[in-house]
């Protein structure tokens, strides 16, 4: 349980994170997700969950509810990423999160919106907008 996360707003009690480092992106993202006033609950999503896409299946990091009125999408899928910069991603994990983005659009009718963040303030960007 060292990786573990102790999370307050996961609908688990303890979230693992990728990556060896304390402070890995994804755990400092779990760190935010607790600590935001805007969250409701999250999930980091398990590696069974997965989207079909044209070039393989993918995996998204985590699932996010927000308080109603709090931001403007509600419902938010993120890909947790180091760089923000899509050219610093791998072709095919470009290809598969833009895959990604095209099937949450348009299968839930604009309820859930899907995007690649760095850190829980790129997120805010999004969801706020």
């Amino acid at each position: 349980m060292d990786k573990a996360y102790p999370a307050k707003k996961a609908i688990q009690d303890y979230v693992f994170t990728d990556g060896s480092a304390e402070k890995s992106v994804e755990r400092k993202f779990a760190e935010s997700l607790d600590g935001a006033d805007e969250v409701f609950i999250y999930a980091k999503l398990p590696r069974g969950f997965f989207i079909p896409t044209p070039v393989g299946h993918y995996s998204p990091d985590w699932a996010i509810v927000f308080h109603e009125g709090a931001v403007r999408h509600i419902y938010f899928v993120a890909e947790t990423k180091g760089t923000m910069e899509s050219l610093n991603l791998r072709p095919i994990e470009k290809s598969k999160i833009d895959c990604a983005k095209k099937l949450f659009a348009k299968l839930s009718d604009g309820l859930v919106t899907y995007d690649h963040v760095d850190s829980y303030q790129e997120l805010m960007n999004k969801v706020l907008q």
